[in-house]
């Protein structure tokens, strides 16, 4: 009798530290799966409009880089610099002419200060920013290279 009694409290024991172990598991579980999740969303953990320009490196701003000029290479020169500044971009291509004298950046969705970050990474002018929202478009801006495009910070010709 005294064997099952021990047996019986030993089944007990065990099963109380098996459900300990488990929900320990499944909370361990969870808090790596909501990290993950923030990780590969890229959440910002301040959205503020106060740090948005400070900080661009939390907020991914996804660019089409549009050559307007017809030099060759220059738009892949922008998009080189403009990834190694934080910068998403998602398209480059050929604008539809090649007639452009002044490079101009178009905000495509409600939040102009992404515009504002990309014109202040290449140094033009906030008076080229122009907007055109469009909810087709899944990107936040477009830029489109001129013939001014020696201006641009990445751009500039070195002068010796």
């Amino acid at each position: 009798m005294r064997e099952k009694k021990i047996s019986n409290d030993k089944k007990k024991e065990y099963l109380s530290k098996n459900l300990v172990l488990n929900a320990s598991i499944l909370i361990l579980i969870l808090i790596n799966s909501i990290l993950a999740y923030s990780v590969f969303n890229a959440i910002p953990f301040n959205d503020s409009d106060d740090n948005y320009l400070e900080d661009s490196t939390r907020v991914k701003i996804q660019v089409e880089v549009l050559n307007g000029c017809g030099v060759s290479g220059v738009a892949e020169k922008l998009t080189d610099y403009l990834r190694t500044n934080n910068i998403d971009v998602v398209n480059l291509g050929n604008y539809r002419s090649f007639e452009i004298e002044n490079s101009i950046i178009i905000g495509r969705n409600e939040k102009i200060k992404n515009a504002e970050i990309v014109a202040a990474i290449v140094g033009l002018d906030k008076q080229n920013i122009i907007q055109q929202i469009n909810p087709d478009y899944l990107l936040d801006v477009t830029f489109v290279l001129g013939k001014d495009y020696r201006n641009l910070i990445p751009l500039k010709k070195r002068q010796n």
